[in-house]
């Protein structure tokens, strides 16, 4: 059986105003054992709108499958159950480099001091 894994990108729907249907990309953060064994997984939604920010971490296009040159917005981290979970993966992984660029704007959103 398949899982995501962290570091792809999956189309999601964000849970929001009940009348908000609009998907979008997010990238899974959470430990490939925790997206295997539990309902949900942590993610960080990614967004086209490019706008720095400490918080941010840009992802050129090819990244992990996406099209357009992107923000990963980790401000947003969330948890989503599966089936939130639309499409994906996109096209394999974002690189390492990019995955540790994450984690520490994640840091930086949770108050963590590097």
């Amino acid at each position: 059986m398949t899982y995501p894994q962290k570091g792809e990108i999956y189309l999601v729907r964000l849970p929001g105003q009940p009348k908000d249907k609009k998907t979008r990309p997010a990238l899974i953060v959470s430990l490939d054992i925790r997206n295997r064994l539990a309902n949900d997984v942590i993610v960080v939604p990614v967004s086209t709108t490019l706008r720095d920010s400490p918080t941010h971490v840009e992802l050129p296009i090819g990244e992990g499958g996406l099209t357009q040159r992107s923000m990963a917005k980790c401000e947003q981290i969330t948890t989503l159950d599966k089936s939130f979970l639309i499409r994906g993966p996109f096209s394999g992984k974002i690189s390492p480099q990019k995955m540790s660029e994450v984690e520490e704007a994640i840091q930086k959103a949770i108050g963590v001091v590097l």
